[in-house]
């Protein structure tokens, strides 16, 4: 199977209006080295800085180790009542014991999942995600590999963990921007019961009472959740999220050189978002936006629509000409369903790619029998060589 791919040029699909020379919008510079700015409704890159690279996630591993309770809690594995018990091993590593941060679980005691969620989102605790690990997994080791298996089913090619705390040493633990942001709209969109622990203002355990440790909470931007780590051989990183005139964004930095940086970045490049940019509905639901290549097929070809509709965030002063490109593995096999894998259509603004959705096939192609599929065959070996693809 081959991937074939067809170029889009999108300028002729809307209104002239939205190219029409205007003020040229506020371009955006910072001094961070790693960035990554996604509108959350229409998934737009709104900003990219070495959003591929690798880096050591430090604390925001957490985020990874939370995942794979929250989904252990949806599957019924685990209620929030199930007890877990404090294991010498989980006190010493992250308990009081540690100088690390510390919901400050007793050793031997046991502890509700709830109550560690709470222990490791609002207050960081490295106790926390010791006891969670080896409660569910059998032991911090075990876990961790379902961490890796986890990541890997929701497609986070970028990341791979060694231990659920995120402490040193943990050679080979590396996450990228992509994947932290990905993940974080994962947890938003999918465990909205517990994507509240991240904006709770505070958490007491064992009679010590400590306010959320996410320092960017309580800024006056509207932040309402995620993690922030501190200076390692990266830098400060931070991954937030924050909702404004119906409008939400996801931001990720790393290789930050200060905790005051940290902030100001943060609210500085979330209100360029805000303020910038203005939703366009590309294309609608269903709406049909190309073909794939049918091998021994009635007809030689098969119609590809969208499945939601696809939207951008443009610049509200001089859009950019956006082109878009469908991918897709085929030729496609006769039969082929409707409603079957069609590949995805990717929005481009310049080489910056702006959007990416899943296409599925709007018609159903029955199997065109033996004289079909030689003819495929033959059209195939003699043409195929010349199509574009990789």
């Amino acid at each position: 199977m081959r991937y074939f791919q067809a170029l889009l040029y999108l300028a002729l699909l809307f209104a002239p209006a939205w190219f029409l020379p205007s003020a040229q919008a506020e371009i955006l510079r910072t001094s961070v080295p790693s960035v990554l700015l996604v509108d959350d409704a229409t998934g737009t890159i709104l900003f990219s800085q070495k959003a591929d690279s690798a880096f050591f996630p430090a604390t925001l591993s957490k985020l990874m180790t939370a995942e794979v309770i929250f989904d252990a809690l949806k599957r019924r594995e685990v209620t929030p009542e199930t007890l877990y018990p404090v294991s010498r091993h989980a006190w010493l590593k992250g308990g009081a014991p540690s100088g690390t941060s510390t919901m400050f679980a007793r050793i031997n005691s046991t502890v509700a999942v709830k109550d560690l969620l709470q222990g490791l989102i609002v207050v960081n605790g490295n106790d926390s995600a010791i006891i969670l690990a080896e409660g569910l997994g059998g032991s911090e080791e075990a876990f961790t590999r379902r961490m890796n298996e986890r990541a890997a089913a929701l497609g986070m090619a970028h990341s791979r963990f060694v231990n659920a705390t995120g402490l040193p040493p943990a050679a080979g633990q590396k996450t990228s921007l992509q994947d932290m942001i990905f993940l974080a709209r994962h947890i938003y969109r999918t465990y909205p019961e517990y994507f509240a622990l991240y904006a709770q203002p505070s958490f007491e355990w064992s009679r010590v009472f400590q306010r959320n440790r996410n320092p960017l909470l309580g800024q006056g931007i509207n932040i309402d959740g995620f993690a922030a780590a501190g200076a390692g051989k990266n830098g400060y990183s931070a991954i937030a999220t924050a909702q404004m005139n119906n409008r939400r964004l996801f931001l990720a930095m790393t290789g930050i050189s200060s905790d005051k940086q940290r902030t100001a970045e943060t609210a500085r490049i979330l209100k360029w978002g805000f303020d910038n940019f203005e939703r366009k509905l590309v294309y609608n639901a269903g709406a049909l936006i190309g073909e794939a290549a049918v091998y021994g097929g009635t007809k030689g070809s098969a119609a590809l629509k969208t499945v939601e509709p696809v939207a951008v965030l443009l610049p509200k002063a001089n859009p950019p000409q956006l082109t878009g490109k469908i991918r897709y593995q085929g030729p496609l096999d006769a039969p082929v369903a409707a409603g079957a894998d069609g590949g995805t259509f990717t929005l481009f603004a310049g080489e910056t790619v702006v959007v990416e959705v899943p296409l599925v096939t709007a018609e159903a192609v029955e199997n065109g029998g033996l004289s079909g599929k030689a003819w495929d065959a033959f059209v195939e070996l003699t043409l195929g060589w010349i199509r574009k693809y990789r």
